[in-house]
Order: structure tokens, then C-alpha cells, then sequence
């Protein structure tokens, strides 16, 4: 059928006569079907090549099909080049029609689709489109990839392209996140001789807002407010709506007050996310009194709260232990009779008030003489999840109603999250009631919510502050099993859970967990876990009424070196419960460290030997790899103190190792070899070495405890040690 439409077409214009003149109405309303079922089947090209033909013949085409639902069809189908093909036919428009392309692809997430769309545009249109390379750049920042939109504007500048203020503005948006980035690209915005709007310092607060840069914001509003005296730049809400948010976050609340004041003599009327920040920065401030007052304005200016608002102010009375105060404002706000709400009915003198808030620790904080609220209105107000998860934790440790609220969520129409069942976990944990907190883990599962990290943390809390080390680490194990990746605040509350160790599993047991949060990326607190670490080895130098002192000069040292080294050596020697390579690398330890994991592998190897397992091995001790001077009669303090450790305060035998040779360290008083200066390295056949005269040797050495030591060792003091 086209192709006779068009074989005629062509005809009649060589004719001289118009093709229009032919097309009635039911002409165009079987083409337009004809149209449309081609889209259909999914063809959309040969509807374009039709378009193009049609519009060779100055065809108004518009009638046959909606130019936005062949865009629709070109980005479903993730064809870009069709769609800019296509929208290049109709001449004026094309260029509103490229933008709707590229936003269309970046709405449902194609970024690369709307760049290729970009590319296609840009060849099409003879001169550069600045609302086109703002689309794009605003796209980017829909899809996240912000890089993208800097390669953009990098491209616009290789190609001597000036942007506009507007795509300044989107650029230094997408980029708000980052402050030098955003800073320097408004600098050669300057540079270029375009002139900054207002938008253009909003953004600049904005990026100090998320950098959380006070002094730029203040630096940045007292240009603007220069600016708006000059009667350059006009400030509008959205200026002082980012500024009193900067300064609520900082809990700057009088500075945010100012704002206010500056607000109103300019003529600028606030609206309900600047009262929200005026009302959060009293709030942060545990200012709950001016919060209140705060709210009380809004209402009487006739600015309508939204629950964002009203969470706020809950939040405001909760932190200031004002429960009661929280309960009665969010039934006012449901709808029920307006009553002293704000203020309460409490006739009793603040004697007796603490007299029953003592006598009943759930008993709600009643604030006498409180700040009144005069006007009391009605708004809409619709209490959302966490709403709810404001006034659970109003509950303190009265389980049964935060129970109650969560039930209530439901009748509402909102489901319990993650959040809810979390804060139940909390108050029933809190509460002291660990099998219940257990068991509404279990629940939270069979309620279709999966428990993430922060509901098993909780749970391992509550089982951490009741002494259930058992069932703390049974959660943590069943938190693997499920795949649930652990956070910071699960492997401190499960390291910090003892305050010592009784047994070399319970050691074993907190190391695994140590060494899963380094290979976690986490960086630890090392010296608490370091101290309990260093009581556990003292365990080989006790016996039942005595602590030898030694050790206690040792731990004054050292303590601001960062001991994660140490931990992992004391790790990797104590991964088996049952040592066949008695083998201990100190390298890289100072000699307390050097101390502690000798000591932890000693205890390891005490408590196994309780157990019924016998020594199979000597015990070999590698130290740094040093320049020795056999001649100057001086090793390392680190062997001094190991020998110290071994020879005198444990009464082991310990032989010196050096490459070749192996030389005695008797217990004999009388035996030439001692420590320190006397030290004499001793040939097997009593022949000493020579003395080097030119260069130190470079020389890895071990020292060396028989089995046959350990083992008398161990039968002298076994029955000694407290497990």
C-alpha cells in the first residue's frame, strides 16, 4: 500500500500538483491504523523510513502517529540512534524532542542508551544546544555516575563551548557530593565570565551541607546577602532552607534562629522544611521547650506540619526523657479531644513527682511548669514507620507496649521493618528477658523479614550484657550461616564481651573473630582485646597463691604501638587446638610482644597437655633476622628477655641456635654461659669461634627448647595452672 501511496505521490508532484489535495479524511485514518499496526508488530523502522518519505512530500505526518509514542516504543526497545533518527523529521522541534529522548532513557535507568542518544543529537543539530548538555548532565546524576557528566563538560571545553549558567548549575549538582570539585568548577564559571544566579550559591551551600563545612556556608551566605543589598541576586527559600539545615546539623540552633529573622525582613515567608530544620536544630540541641514553641509559630502562621515535622518534635520529647509528653501529642495528633497536651495536668509539687519517678522507673518524665501551647489546631497528619519507631523507644523497657504500637503499625496499614522488630529486640533485651529477645528474632523470620545485621547485633547485645557469651556467639555463628555480613558494632560488642578468658577456646574463639573483622576491612580497637590476651598468658606464671611481679614492668611499655601484628601472631599459633609444629615467629615483635606470644603458646600448650596430649616436638623460637657481632657479646633485647622469660621464670633449658651450631644454656650457677656480656657462643667439642675483625655476620637466629625440658616442665607446674 505504500509503496503505490508514494509511486503516486511522486507523480502527481511532477505534475505540479499538490498530493495534499487527494488525502481526505478517511484517507488519513487508514493510514494512520496502518501506521500504528506496523508499531505494533514491533517494526518500528519501516515507520520511520515511512515518516522520512512522508516528509519529502511536506506531509504533515503529526495526524498518523504521536511523535512521543514512537519515542516510547524506540526506548523500550533500548534503540537510541532510531529514536534521534526519528525526532530529527520534524524540523523546530527536534530539539525538544532529543532532551525528551535522553530523559526518557536516563528515567528508567539506561545512561548508556541516553548517551549514545547524545552523541546522535549533537551530529544532528548545527550549532551546540545548552538545554541538551544540561539533559545530560542531569542524567547522569539521575543514573549516579557523576564521572560521566565531568567527562561531558571536559568535552565542551575541548571543543571551545562556553555553557551556560544552567549547565554550570547541573554540573556542580550532580557533583555536590564533591566540595573541591564543585568549588572549582563555579571558580572557572567565573573565569569564563558567566555570571553565577542564585541556584548557582544553593548548590555551593548544598555541597557544604553534605561536606558539613560551616565556615564556607558562612562564608558563602554573607556574599549573597552582600549581593542581595547590591540588588544582584534576590534570595529565595531554597537559600535559607540549605543554610539553617547546615547549621541544624551543627547544632548551631541560635544561628538558625538568625536565619529565621534575616528570612522574615527579606520578605520570605517560611514553609514546612524550614520549620522542620528550625525544630530539628532546637531538638538536636535537647532544646525540647523551644522546639515546642517552635511548632506552636508554625501553626499560628498557618504552615501546615508534615509528618516529617511531627516525627521531630517526638524525637525532640523523647530525647529530653519526656515520654509522656511524646504519647499525648501524637494521640492529639490522630484526632483525638484537644486537651492539655503540650503542658499536661499534673498537680503535684515536684517533691512527690520524684518521689514516684524514683519508686517507678517506668513511670513517664512529667516536665511541671512547662512550656504551655496556647493554640491548638487540627492538621492532617498521618503517622508513618517511624513515627512509630519514635514512640517504641519512648517505651524504655516496657515491653508490652511497644508490643502494642507495633500491633497498632498494622492496624494502620504499615508493616513492621527491619527497624521495628530491631527496637522490640532492644526493649526486651533491655529488659533482661534474653530468652524473649531470642525468640522475637525467631518471630521477626517467620513474619516474612528477614532479620538483618543490625536485629542479630541487637540480640548478641542483649546476650553480651547478661553474661550469655554462649548464645552470643551461637547468634554470631547462625549470622554466617544465613550470609549476613557482620558490621563494626557486632565484632566490638562480641570482642569486648569478656572481661578475661578462662580457657584456650574461649582465646581461639575471640581471635577467629578478631582476625574475620580484619579480613572484613574493619579496623579494630586492638588494646583492650591486647590486655585481656596478656592476663590469659599470665596464667603460665601462676600457681595457686601467686603472681610473679615480672610481668607488670612489661606492660608499661610499648602501649602506643598499634598491636595488631602482635594479635595475628597470637592468632596463627593458637589456630589448632593441638600444636604438632611447636614453632613460634617473633620477627617483627618488640620483646613484650615477643613475651606474649611465647607465653600464649606455653599456656596452649599446658592446657593440652591437661587434656591427655603429650609433647611430640621440640619448641623452636625464630627471632629478627640481625647484624651480629659474635665479638661484642651482645644480642638483641628481644632474645635476652625470651631467655629471661624461659631460663628464669619458668626453669626451661634453652639452647641458642645459630647457622651451623647449637650452644648450651645450662641452669647451672656456675656455667660461663649467661646473659648479657657474658654471653659466650660456644662450638659443639668446647671450641669457641673466632671473632669476625671486619664486618658483621647477617644471621638468623633461633632459639631452641627440647621436649624432653617441656615435658618436666610440665609435670612440675601443671598442677598449678587455673584453667
Amino acid at each position: 500500500m505504500w509503496a503505490v501511496l508514494f509511486v503516486f505521490m511522486k507523480e502527481t508532484e511532477k505534475l505540479g500538483v499538490s498530493t495534499l489535495k487527494f488525502l481526505d479524511g478517511v484517507t488519513i485514518d487508514l493510514l494512520k491504523k496502518e501506521c500504528i499496526r506496523i508499531v505494533n508488530c514491533g517494526d518500528v523502522e519501516q515507520v520511520v523510513d515511512i515518516m522520512e518519505t512522508l516528509a519529502g512530500f511536506c506531509f504533515s505526518f503529526k495526524e498518523l502517529v504521536d511523535p512521543s509514542y514512537i519515542i516510547k516504543v524506540c526506548v523500550d526497545k533500548l534503540n537510541p540512534k532510531m529514536a534521534v533518527r526519528y525526532a530529527a523529521i520534524f524540523p523546530g522541534e527536534e530539539r525538544i524532542l532529543f532532551c525528551n529522548i535522553i530523559s526518557e532513557f536516563g528515567r528508567k535507568g539506561h545512561l548508556d542508551s541516553a548517551l549514545v542518544a547524545y552523541d546522535e543529537a549533537k551530529h544532528k543539530l548545527s550549532v551546540p544546544n545548552m538545554y541538551l548538555h544540561r539533559t545530560i548532565i542531569d542524567v547522569c546524576g539521575v543514573c549516579g555516575d557523576y564521572m560521566k557528566s565531568r567527562y561531558i563538560y571536559k568535552d565542551l571545553l575541548d571543543r571551545k563551548v562556553v555553557p551556560n549558567v544552567y549547565v554550570f548549575n547541573s554540573l556542580m549538582n550532580v557533583n555536590a557530593h564533591d566540595l573541591g570539585y564543585t568549588f572549582s568548577v563555579f571558580k572557572n564559571m567565573q573565569n569564563l565570565g558567566v555570571t553565577a544566579d542564585v541556584a548557582s550559591y544553593n548548590i555551593l551551600l548544598k555541597a557544604c551541607c553534605y561536606a558539613g563545612r560551616v565556615d564556607l556556608a558562612k562564608d558563602i551566605y554573607r556574599e549573597v546577602k552582600q549581593l542581595e543589598s547590591a540588588e544582584v541576586l534576590l534570595l529565595d527559600v531554597f537559600t535559607y532552607c540549605m543554610i539553617i539545615k547546615i547549621f541544624a546539623d551543627a547544632k548551631m540552633w541560635q544561628m538558625a534562629l538568625r536565619i529565621k529573622e534575616d528570612m522574615l525582613s527579606s520578605g520570605v515567608t517560611p514553609n514546612k522544611h524550614i520549620w522542620s530544620s528550625l525544630i530539628s536544630a532546637c531538638a538536636k540541641a535537647g532544646l525540647a521547650e523551644k522546639a515546642i514553641q517552635l511548632f506552636e509559630e508554625m501553626l499560628l502562621s498557618g504552615c501546615e506540619p508534615n509528618s516529617q515535622c511531627c516525627n521531630i518534635l517526638l524525637h525532640a520529647c523523647v530525647e529530653a526523657c519526656q515520654y509522656d509528653r511524646a504519647f499525648r501529642l501524637f494521640q492529639c495528633w490522630k484526632g483525638s479531644e484537644a486537651q492539655e497536651v503540650f503542658h499536661g495536668d499534673h498537680s503535684g509539687n515536684a517533691d512527690e513527682i520524684e518521689h514516684a519517678q524514683k519508686h517507678c522507673p517506668s513511670m513517664p518524665n512529667i516536665v511541671p511548669n512547662s512550656h504551655h501551647l496556647n493554640f491548638i489546631k487540627k492538621f492532617p497528619f498521618t503517622p508513618t514507620p517511624t513515627t512509630y519507631h519514635i514512640l517504641m523507644k519512648a517505651c524504655g523497657s516496657d515491653y508490652h507496649r511497644a508490643k502494642a504500637l507495633m500491633d497498632e503499625m498494622k492496624t494502620v496499614g504499615i508493616s513492621p521493618n527491619h527497624i521495628s522488630w530491631s527496637i522490640l529486640i532492644d526493649i526486651c533485651g533491655g529488659s533482661g528477658n534474653v530468652s524473649g529477645a531470642v525468640q522475637i528474632l525467631k518471630n521477626m523470620r517467620m513474619a516474612g523479614v528477614e532479620p538483618d545485621v543490625v536485629a542479630y547485633t541487637t540480640a548478641i547485645k542483649a546476650c553480651v550484657e547478661t553474661k550469655n557469651l554462649k548464645l552470643a556467639f551461637s547468634l554470631f555463628a547462625e549470622m554466617k550461616r544465613y550470609q549476613i555480613k557482620p558490621n563494626l558494632v557486632t565484632y566490638n560488642t562480641l570482642l569486648r564481651a569478656r572481661t578475661r578468658y578462662g580457657s584456650l577456646r574461649e582465646v581461639q574463639q575471640c581471635l577467629a573473630i578478631y582476625q574475620d573483622m580484619r579480613k572484613a576491612g574493619y579496623k579494630s580497637n586492638d588494646y583492650y582485646l591486647k590486655q585481656l590476651i596478656e592476663e590469659w598468658c599470665e596464667g603460665v606464671l601462676q600457681d595457686k597463691n601467686q603472681i610473679l611481679d615480672g610481668f607488670a614492668s612489661y606492660k608499661r611499655t610499648d602501649l602506643g604501638r598499634p598491636q595488631s601484628l602482635l594479635l595475628e601472631k597470637v592468632a596463627a599459633h593458637l589456630q589448632n587446638n593441638i600444636a604438632e609444629n611447636l614453632a613460634i615467629d617473633l620477627q617483627g615483635l618488640t620483646k613484650v610482644e615477643a613475651r606474649i606470644v611465647v607465653l600464649a603458646v606455653l599456656r596452649m600448650i599446658k592446657e593440652n597437655y591437661t587434656l591427655g596430649y603429650s609433647i611430640k616436638d621440640d619448641m623452636w623460637i625464630t627471632l629478627d633476622v640481625n647484624k651480629v657481632d659474635p665479638a661484642s657479646k651482645r644480642d638483641s633485647e628481644v632474645k635476652n628477655a625470651i631467655i629471661e622469660l624461659l631460663r628464669n621464670e619458668l626453669g626451661l633449658e634453652v639452647l641458642i641456635a645459630v647457622p651451623g651450631h647449637l650452644d648450651d644454656i645450662k641452669t647451672d650457677s656456675n656455667n660461663p654461659l649467661d646473659l648479657g656480656p657474658d654471653l659466650v657462643v660456644r662450638l659443639a667439642g668446647n671450641k669457641k669461634m673466632a671473632s669476625p675483625t671486619r664486618r658483621p655476620l647477617v644471621v638468623t637466629q633461633r632459639l631452641k627448647v627440647r621436649r624432653e625440658s617441656l615435658h618436666e616442665w610440665l609435670q612440675r607446674r601443671v598442677g598449678a595452672i587455673r584453667i
